[in-house]
């Protein structure tokens, strides 16, 4: 069962955490700062989704995890059952300060942080800003090239094209699994992923997130390169790719030797929802790199 925690995130924006594992049993007596989760000093990690995600999207990786780590999937704002004020700030600076603040009131740090997509760039720019939070970090098929003004183009017509609201949850899958113009070939993972993020309202089911706000978020990183903060990463940094993901092999091995400390990883049949697509090959590219920070 999941267990919610609230954290204040920047300018008071309040965020959903969330632990989907039970505790690991443990003789050592709780930390008053893991807010009762019992954990003691267990290794913490930190998952964060990337844009339009959910921590939801995180629960079968956090589940394995809670074996030997206290895990805990954020919410970010705009997303989830995090607050979506519309006047609250959507920038790169707020989603960082948010995790710090979340590493914080958790008790988590230093952490491990898991992130997918956006989430990976929030990951490594808070590394970047703050390595005493941060003890590694694993960063799941995020490009570290500036994508432009034809991708935000893209994007923009393309939450146009949703045919919402949808009927039925069936619906939901089917489109994103099959007839989205983005999907190549029928992925009934890509489908429930989006049925994830759906809610049910008066006229049918709808996003959980407004798409304003995801594209005023996606504005904040998409035109600028994002090299620089990664090269100032010392923790050890696991890259992971999807075959057929976003990230391209050329681009994710520069990464890794930008990085300080960069490890590599791929994942077979898998595409831009790595973890999603495929979680038994996710866990076993990442497990062998969580195993050496523990026993660091």
């Amino acid at each position: 069962m999941a267990r919610r925690i609230d954290v204040t995130g920047a300018g008071g924006v309040r965020l959903a955490a969330w632990e989907f594992g039970d505790p690991p049993k443990t003789d050592r007596a709780p930390d008053p700062a893991s807010s009762g989760s019992g954990a003691g000093d267990l290794p913490g990690v930190l998952l964060l989704h990337g844009l339009m995600g959910r921590a939801s999207h995180w629960a079968a990786t956090a589940r394995w995890l809670s074996a030997r780590h206290r895990a805990v999937a954020l919410d970010q704002r705009g997303h989830g059952r995090s607050d979506k004020p519309p006047r609250a700030a959507y920038t790169r600076e707020a989603y960082v300060e948010d995790v710090e603040a979340a590493l914080e009131q958790l008790g988590l740090g230093p952490a491990v942080l898991i992130g997918h997509a956006m989430g990976a760039l929030t990951a490594w720019q808070l590394a970047a800003k703050r390595p005493d939070l941060v003890r590694g970090l694993i960063i799941c098929d995020m490009r570290a090239s500036a994508l432009g003004a034809a991708s935000q183009h893209t994007w923009t017509e393309w939450f146009r094209a949703w045919p919402v609201p949808f009927a039925t949850l069936a619906d939901v899958r089917k489109w994103f699994g099959e007839d989205d113009p983005w999907v190549e070939r029928p992925n009934p993972a890509r489908g429930e992923f989006y049925a994830e993020v759906m809610a049910e309202s008066p006229d049918g089911w709808r996003p959980v997130f407004e798409p304003e706000q995801m594209l005023r978020s996606r504005e904040t990183w998409v035109y600028d390169a994002h090299w620089e903060e990664l090269a100032q990463v010392r923790c050890p940094t696991l890259v992971v790719r999807g075959l057929d993901g976003e990230l391209g092999r050329a681009e994710a091995q520069e990464m890794v030797r930008v990085l300080p400390n960069g490890q590599y990883a791929e994942v077979a049949d898998a595409g831009h929802l790595v973890h999603y697509d495929q979680p038994e090959a996710w866990r076993a590219a990442i497990e062998p790199f969580l195993n050496t920070l523990r026993d660091a």
